[in-house]
């Protein structure tokens, strides 16, 4: 038998090495090619020659970090950030925000045609913001412990689990930067201990905030390693007057060894369980642990180009996958004869039904379950027939079983919502497979100084 012939990378680790950027990866890093050999380096563009000091190599590829840059590219900009380059949080704020909508359009371009074939679909410019700034309504931020003793609120460096102190987040709104620092300042006034991940012991792990700016009301949460909050009233006091617009306190129990947020048992501290907001003219109950969208702005870009690829006349049955605490499902009833939505979790269904109560919304009815269980079930059981099907699934995709029972019923349109090109990609090449044709898709801009891009894809069935 042939021996297999070691391939070995045309560059050793720690050398430094002068090469140009070609290409930028999924996760915003510059693409520089040695011999062929692709080199994948942070904050590097392309157009730009730099010292690139080799960190990593494998059998088809290697990390390098840059040293210097020699060649620089109009597109680079200074950014505005001052801990940007330690936070992990941002990932292209180096970018002028036109690259960045660019990089987004390429970004699904590449993933349809070589994951899912699809070469001559037309991808349209990236809809971006007027001011990619402050558009995040939640703040989710770990609470630590400095070295005087006094506490720190902050994000993640990069690759580590060390909380850089910050006083404001540039993407978030002002009003949640202000909010988690009143709240950080009034726990360390009362002496509330830092959750010590190692140690498994203190009492504050995270201070998450929301925003509704269309309301101007404002939930604070305690995520807390046990039941126990000391100074209870004292904190609650103490945020009434120092954050304006306050309409919730709420504590989050999670005892968990964990790196997930929440716990399972929430419980309100003061005033109410919701905060109210609008998308539209459609209005929001969110709580604590409710899925919404974080940019709504963006949100409402996105949801008027999904229901302008639906098609709506009045006198449709449109299923909605996915369905969340029904932000979709309510913006397509307007315009639908009779809407079914369909999610997993039990929790997000009650919130869709009371969204529904709360905008006097007859036509739509949400189930827990499975999509996939669920939606043959209606089929079988009520003769319901959709003319339209709407997904909007988590990063890893639709569920193949889905996809099946979307092929069967054979919807006239599909309306695909997507946070990840890639998977996008691979379902739409299934779909088409079965008899679909992807039309168009409108990638929009969710999360400006971030890699992440959303989608929207229209699909329709060949006759």
């Amino acid at each position: 038998m042939k021996k297999k012939q070691t391939v070995h990378a045309p560059v050793q680790k720690n050398e430094t090495i002068t090469a140009s950027f070609e290409d930028l990866t999924h996760d915003g890093a510059g693409v520089a090619k040695v011999d062929g050999y692709p080199l994948f380096v942070p904050y590097g563009i392309p157009g730009e020659k730099a010292k690139i000091k080799v960190i990593k190599t494998k059998k088809g590829y290697g990390f390098g970090k840059l040293v210097e840059r020699l060649e620089e590219s109009e597109e680079r900009t200074d950014p505005p950030c001052p801990i940007y380059y330690q936070c992990g949080g941002c990932q292209i704020q180096h970018m002028s925000y036109d690259a960045q909508l660019r990089y987004k359009q390429k970004q699904v371009q590449d993933a349809l045609s070589k994951i899912g074939g699809l070469k001559e679909v037309e991808v349209h410019p990236t809809l971006g913001m007027e001011d990619p700034w402050r558009y995040r309504n939640k703040a989710q931020v770990p609470i630590g412990t400095r070295n005087d003793g006094h506490l720190k609120a902050g994000f993640y460096q990069k690759r580590s689990h060390r909380i850089i102190d910050m006083e404001a987040c540039i993407i978030q709104q002002k009003e949640n930067d202000d909010s988690v620092q009143a709240v950080k300042e009034i726990a360390d006034k009362y002496n509330i201990k830092a959750y010590d991940e190692e140690k498994h012991r203190g009492t504050l792990r995270h201070v998450v905030t929301r925003y509704a700016k269309t309301t101007g009301q404002l939930m604070v949460i305690f995520i807390t390693n046990g039941e126990e909050l000391p100074h209870k009233k004292k904190l609650i006091e103490d945020i009434r007057q120092g954050i304006p617009n306050v309409a919730s306190i709420v504590q989050n129990i999670n005892t968990k060894r964990t790196n997930v947020i929440f716990g399972d048992k929430t419980r309100v501290l003061w005033g109410e369980e919701y905060i109210y907001d609008h998308i539209g003219d459609v209005t929001f109950a969110i709580s604590a642990r409710s899925f919404y969208q974080v940019n709504p702005a963006q949100t409402k870009v996105l949801y008027d180009k999904a229901l302008e690829y639906a098609r709506l006349r009045g006198n449709e049955t449109v299923i909605d996958a996915y369905c969340g605490i029904g932000t979709i499902s309510l913006f397509l009833a307007k315009n639908a004869k009779h809407v079914y939505g369909v999610e997993s979790v039990p929790e997000a269904v009650a919130d869709a039904k009371r969204n529904a109560r709360l905008n006097k919304m007859e036509n739509v009815d949400f189930a827990v379950g499975e999509a996939e269980s669920v939606i043959p079930w209606w089929h079988q059981a009520h003769g319901i027939h959709p003319d339209v099907f709407v997904v909007d699934p988590p990063r890893k995709g639709c569920d193949e079983t889905l996809l099946e029972t979307m092929l069967k019923m054979q919807p006239q349109r599909i309306v695909y919502v997507s946070c990840n090109p890639a998977t996008l990609a691979r379902d739409l090449k299934k779909l088409e497979e079965g008899g679909y044709e992807t039309k168009e898709v409108q990638p929009v801009d969710m999360f400006p100084q971030t890699t992440h891009v959303e989608c929207v894809a229209k699909v329709v069935l060949n006759v």
